[in-house]
């Protein structure tokens, strides 16, 4: 009968005293180190940018905070009793009052022009009205969701014009670089309000006034970064086997070329979008943004500035949600800078 043999120990036993043959004893449970090649599974280079992408914890943070305010600037709006453009002179200049929370003094409603009394007891302005008496809840996530379709839009239009200016005049070099880069320092060199001022003598102030100033002067910084690396990978291996073989400068643009700048693009359109944010809501601010009743985050600042010594909550509010959204974008993008290119984090 063979004896099993389970542990080191035993087998020291069993052997002390005793000729041991190949038959009198079996091994078990001991397992084989090596059984086969494991083979590691394969990574992409867009799996390796969102597991650097998770790693970095203030691009979530940031990316989350839009994700927020944008469901916040679609629904709040939708489901809130208030309209944006809803005036009630009766309820004027009422600061803040949020169920739950009139324990806190800025929450308790009890400083602004209009007090919480009478007809108005059960009444709840989570962020106050303005001196017309239209609920700022409402108004604050409707001038963010116009500020983001405002910045959105236009950096959309100037990735895709930027992209085919750029790639065309890195590419292709010579007498079209020259001229195409003469014609950008031209369009650089007039600023946007003087563009803006000229376009409001031909077009209406509105939404879509602002988006075209934007996209006839924005364009130029992608245009640039598009150009540089353009420069830097069109002399490559790949690009010259790609000619080598016959390919239309066209397609090595967009087959071969694109592919390998995008995420560079995606990082330049990242950090666009604060800027634009930022730029509708100093043109508000300087009386050349949304015409009222609609409101923008910038035109809700410039109307809450007029009172902020009596109702400053009517600025600081909307300050607020617009630097937070600003933070967000630049956490995000600066994530995403590190996610595509780690290099770019140690320099």
């Amino acid at each position: 009968m063979a004896k099993i043999v389970r542990t080191q120990k035993d087998l020291d036993e069993f052997l002390e005293g005793y000729h041991v043959m190949p038959q009198d004893y079996e091994l078990i449970d001991i397992p084989t180190r090596f059984d086969h090649d494991e083979v590691a599974p394969s990574s992409t280079f867009m799996h390796d940018v969102w597991v650097r992408f998770k790693s970095n914890k203030g691009a979530l943070i940031g990316a989350a905070v839009i994700l927020v305010f944008l469901v916040l600037s679609f629904l709040c709006p939708a489901v809130s009793r208030y309209t944006f453009d809803g005036v009630d002179t009766a309820q004027q200049s009422m600061s803040p009052r949020i169920p739950g929370l009139t324990w806190i003094p800025w929450f308790s409603g009890g400083s602004g022009i209009v007090q919480y009394t009478g007809d108005f007891a059960n009444t709840f302005h989570y962020f106050g009205t303005d001196v017309l008496g239209r609920d700022l809840w409402v108004r604050c996530w409707e001038g963010c969701r116009i500020s983001l379709f405002v910045a959105g839009t236009a950096v959309l239009v100037n990735v895709f014009i930027g992209i085919l200016y750029g790639m065309i005049s890195g590419y292709f070099g010579g007498w079209v670089d020259s001229i195409m880069q003469r014609f950008q320092e031209i369009v650089n060199s007039i600023p946007t309000l003087v563009i803006l001022t000229l376009l409001l003598l031909v077009m209406k102030p509105g939404l879509y006034t602002i988006i075209v100033a934007l996209i006839l002067t924005e364009w130029i910084g992608m245009a640039r970064i598009t150009r540089a690396q353009v420069l830097k990978i069109k002399e490559q291996e790949f690009i010259l086997a790609s000619r080598t073989l016959g390919a239309s400068g066209f397609f090595i643009i967009f087959k071969k070329v694109l592919p390998n700048i995008f995420g560079q693009i995606i990082i330049m359109a990242m950090f666009s979008i604060p800027n634009a944010i930022f730029y509708e809501a100093f043109l508000a601010m300087v009386g050349l943004g949304i015409p009222a009743p609609q409101a923008s985050l910038g035109s809700l600042i410039n109307d809450g500035f007029k009172s902020i010594l009596v109702t400053p909550y009517q600025v600081v509010i909307p300050v607020i949600i617009l630097g937070i959204l600003m933070l967000s974008f630049n956490m995000m993008a600066d994530g995403l800078r590190d996610a595509f290119d780690p290099k770019m984090k140690e320099m």
